[in-house]
């Protein structure tokens, strides 16, 4: 039995693991293996508790989510995730394109 996992848990637990904020490149590790997990809406959860605590999220970051979108079959919220970092300025590069079409094909 799954139990879905909770916003504020999820920020909570980041909180207590990482008190004084994370490096960039941690973050896109994390958000990464939660990819490769097909755990969604846990990486939008970690996304959005990145982008509150650190100055910049890089494009990086995006592709982490988007390529756990697409591995969820879960279109939408990849396409939701490529407008937003269109919106944002963020550059896109090759791999952000091709996991968002990865996304929309499944």
């Amino acid at each position: 039995l799954k139990v879905p996992l909770q916003e504020n848990s999820v920020y909570a637990t980041l909180d207590r693991a990482f008190p004084g904020g994370l490096a960039p490149r941690m973050g896109t590790r994390i958000l990464s293996g939660l990819a490769s997990k097909c755990a969604t809406d846990i990486a939008f959860r970690v996304l959005a508790w990145l982008k509150w605590n650190i100055y910049e999220i890089n494009c990086y970051h995006f592709n982490a989510v988007i390529d756990a979108c697409a591995k969820a079959s879960s279109w939408i919220e990849a396409l939701d995730l490529f407008s937003g970092m269109l919106q944002s300025e963020i550059e896109c590069q090759t791999i952000t394109y091709n996991s968002t079409i990865k996304a929309c094909e499944r």
